[in-house]
């Protein structure tokens, strides 16, 4: 009877550590648990809690079915939520041939993109352009590392709007930019 308690009650805290990071792999789940990947695994299975990718897909399916200003394949990253004319996350983990050769660092153009497209993502409009970024490039990525980029609208004024973009790997911020993106009119 205790080991089922036990069970219950670690399933319960599986539940609400995904719940609160969907991005979160098996192995972080058993680190925090104190368990095998294994036990995740199975664990998952028995609640019907999808892996981590496929978590992450449904998540991105939602978040681009909002999109307005750029389509899917010109988001840089995979986007994970956007909440029109708020804010909008997305993920990477860039590869080698993003990085330069002999150092295996990401090249900042990648990043830019990343953060700049996000931006534009975020606005509520059905054309949206930069006009202006003032960014800062915290320390060298890696190939392998996993991109959070996080966007946020910090004013509207009329077509003009204001946005920072972070981008960490895990808990550490490695760019940081504010851009200005304005809503065009169509015509």
């Amino acid at each position: 009877m205790a080991g089922r308690m036990q069970k219950q009650e670690r399933q319960r805290r599986l539940r609400q550590l995904i719940a609160d990071n969907p991005f979160i792999t098996d192995q972080g789940l058993a680190d925090r648990l104190g368990v095998s990947v294994q036990t995740v695994r199975l664990d998952r299975l028995e609640l019907g809690i999808p892996d981590m990718r496929t978590r992450i897909k449904k998540v991105a399916r939602d978040a681009y079915d909002r999109v307005k200003s750029i389509s899917e394949s010109e988001v840089i990253g995979e986007l994970i939520d956007l909440d029109l004319g708020d804010s909008a996350l997305s993920v990477m983990t860039p590869t080698a041939d993003m990085a330069l050769l002999h150092s295996g660092v990401v090249r900042g153009h990648h990043l830019f993109a990343m953060a700049n497209s996000l931006a534009v993502a975020v606005v509520d409009a059905e054309i949206a352009l930069t006009g202006s970024a003032n960014v800062r490039f915290l320390r060298p990525v890696r190939v392998g590392d996993r991109l959070v980029a996080k966007a946020r609208v910090r004013e509207i004024s009329g077509r003009r709007h204001r946005i920072a973009v972070t981008v960490r790997v895990d808990t550490e911020e490695v760019f940081a930019g504010e851009f200005v993106v304005f809503a065009v009119d169509e015509d």
